[in-house]
């Protein structure tokens, strides 16, 4: 009885550190057809500045390429529990804007919790925090039309 027990509670375990690590990871959609799935390590090997790093990363370019059609693309931010902002993307580039809008997994020293993390969007500047995502598990790009 008592290896069966720890049988089941090691299954749990490895089942909670599996979920945890899928849990610590962001899709990056560019389009319908393509996507990149950055792990916990990947993002952490980033600067944590910005969004715009993480979506360089990812592939999508900033800077002198971000003009004509692609000033009316946007990125769609969606959280674990359903929750989506939109973020126009030259709000994104140090070439519009100074306004810095972060991708931050500690407070202080420590991980977020469970209730915000592992990764919540983060803008200082504004007014209302209704752009703050916690639990950001998908970054997509949108064409307006």
């Amino acid at each position: 009885m008592k290896t069966s027990a720890l049988l089941s509670r090691l299954v749990c375990l490895l089942l909670l550190a599996v979920t945890s690590a899928f849990c610590q990871q962001i899709t990056v959609q560019k389009d319908q057809s393509s996507q990149v799935v950055l792990s916990a390590a990947e993002i952490a090997a980033l600067p944590h500045t910005t969004v715009a790093k993480i979506l360089e990363k990812a592939g999508i370019t900033f800077g002198e390429s971000l003009r004509g059609k692609r000033l009316a693309s946007c990125l769609l931010v969606e959280a674990a529990d359903g929750y989506r902002v939109v973020i126009a993307l030259p709000e994104l580039d140090p070439g519009f804007t100074d306004k810095q809008i972060l991708l931050v997994d500690k407070r202080k020293t420590h991980p977020l919790d469970d209730k915000e993390g592992p990764y919540r969007i983060v803008i200082p500047d504004e007014k209302r925090m209704a752009r703050w995502v916690r639990q950001v598990k998908t970054l997509k790009i949108v064409d307006v039309q």
